[in-house]
């Protein structure tokens, strides 16, 4: 049986993931962006190496991708992750805009080895006065002179 595609883009990005524990550089997880099948990024775990905990192995390769391809959006991409991305990943994921996800370790698999995303998925549901993070809304009328600037500019680049 031939081996798919899918399948070897999956496996450069567990082999990722176990290379970046095995080196100490981060946590257990990777991600390869491909686009016209070649992997164009490859983005490991960098949040204790670079002091960003922004840096997931998603984050990083999109970031890696965005370059590569000189472009704010991952269109025609997809994105293999050894682990079901996080809430934040997720995100990034979504307005990157591949075209797919595939995933490997699912987030109850990352919760029982202390990756327990749990909290913020529920976090994110909630009114902004309900959540664990005291918030509060401010200057509202000031701030809206950005937006009403973004609405009438012209020749403004969507995304």
């Amino acid at each position: 049986m031939m081996e798919t595609p899918q399948n070897q883009f999956m496996r450069e990005a567990i082999r990722l993931s176990v290379e970046n524990v095995k080196s100490g550089n981060g946590g257990p997880f990777a991600a390869v962006i491909v686009k016209d099948n070649k992997i164009i990024a490859r983005g490991t775990n960098r949040v204790t190496t670079t002091n960003d905990p922004t840096a997931h192995a998603e984050v990083v390769a999109i970031r890696e991708a965005c370059k590569e391809l000189n472009a704010f959006q991952l269109e025609d991409c997809e994105i293999y992750t050894s682990c079901e991305p996080c809430p934040m990943c997720l995100g990034a994921i979504y307005w990157a805009r591949p075209k797919k996800i595939y995933f490997a370790n699912t987030r109850e698999d990352a919760a029982h080895i202390g990756f327990d995303d749990s909290f913020i998925y529920d976090e994110i549901g909630l009114d902004f006065t309900k959540r664990s993070i005291d918030t509060e809304h401010i200057l509202r009328d000031e701030a809206l002179e950005a937006f009403q600037a973004w609405k009438a500019k012209t020749d403004k680049i969507e995304y």
